[in-house]
């Protein structure tokens, strides 16, 4: 009980409302109200600021969330553990990953749900920064993103590839044809990039600051849905990482051309909880990782 009524305070500092934290528990509101009280009267404090709505958690309440949310990550875990011992691993694993490592996810997925078939995985599109704010608040239990430029805090690390990046244009443009394009002429034409709150677009602008030039896309996005299909419009073009080349192949609209003077690269890898002990589903994607062919893994043929 005592772990029923601390996810009830979990969910209500997430939801910041009664109503859909109950519906979020799946129960109901007063349920929801008398857990929280219950709580409070076992910890002897006032954690949850009340009126006709959420007001807020007293400074007590914020410190307990903290310590619930572990709390309740531990007691899963637990369970997961044990379970497994009688049934092998099952559950949903939470995978936080980068939009620019979207391409490639699945060649860690695939065998991973190969190994594990009766565990779900839930993979999310997310940047660097809620990736890190995820694992501290342990909403998730693994993440895929860059290792080497703005490197996460408090987690373990297993490289899987080093992403390059490609030039991007319309089959029919005048670049389309060439074997490789140097950075400085790709800086030049006219670019739809990522917007500078995701981290591949501040990869390419160290990158760039470096050789003394600087990027000004006319579009920007946070999605490489969108960058594409203004490339395919013919208007832009833009700098994708090499893995895209997985999806966009095929396309018979885009021309994928290599960039080089120089050819740069960047550590993509899994991160997980620096805690002991590893959460099961962290654990076993973690070994699965380690059985990789990782000169292999985010390889592609020759642009």
């Amino acid at each position: 009980m005592f772990v029923r009524q601390m996810s009830y305070l979990v969910a209500l500092a997430r939801e910041k409302h009664f109503s859909r934290a109950a519906e979020r528990c799946h129960v109901t509101q007063s349920t929801l109200s008398s857990g929280l009280k219950a709580l409070e009267r076992e910890l002897d404090m006032r954690l949850v600021i009340r009126g006709p709505r959420f007001l807020g958690l007293t400074p007590e309440g914020e410190r307990v969330v903290a310590w619930a949310s572990q709390i309740i990550s531990d007691y899963e875990n637990l369970k997961q553990d044990v379970e497994g011992i009688r049934e092998g691993l099952n559950g949903t694993l939470r995978f936080g990953v980068i939009p620019a490592a979207m391409p490639a996810v699945a060649k860690l997925t695939s065998p991973f749900c190969a190994k594990h078939p009766h565990v779900t995985v839930d993979v999310r599109s997310m940047s660097s920064i809620d990736i890190q704010n995820a694992l501290d608040k342990f909403e998730i239990d693994a993440g895929l993103t860059y290792l080497d430029n703005e490197p996460l805090a408090n987690v373990r690390k297993k490289t899987l590839y080093r992403e390059r990046y490609l030039f991007v244009t319309h089959a029919d443009g005048p670049l389309a044809q060439t074997d490789a394009i140097t950075w400085r002429d790709a800086t030049a034409e006219n670019l739809c990039l990522l917007h500078e709150s995701m981290q591949n677009r501040r990869v390419l602008n160290n990158l760039v600051g470096s050789l003394g030039l600087k990027l000004a896309p006319t579009v920007t996005s946070d999605s490489f849905l969108a960058v594409c299909s203004h490339v395919c419009s013919g208007e832009w073009s833009s700098i994708i990482p090499h893995t895209f080349s997985f999806i966009f192949r095929g396309c018979k609209e885009l021309a994928l051309v290599g960039l080089i003077d120089p050819v740069h690269s960047q550590a993509i890898g899994l991160v997980a909880s620096a805690r002991d002990p590893l959460s099961p589903l962290a654990h076993a994607l973690m070994h699965c990782a380690g059985r990789l062919d990782i000169d292999q893994f985010g390889t592609v043929d020759k642009v």
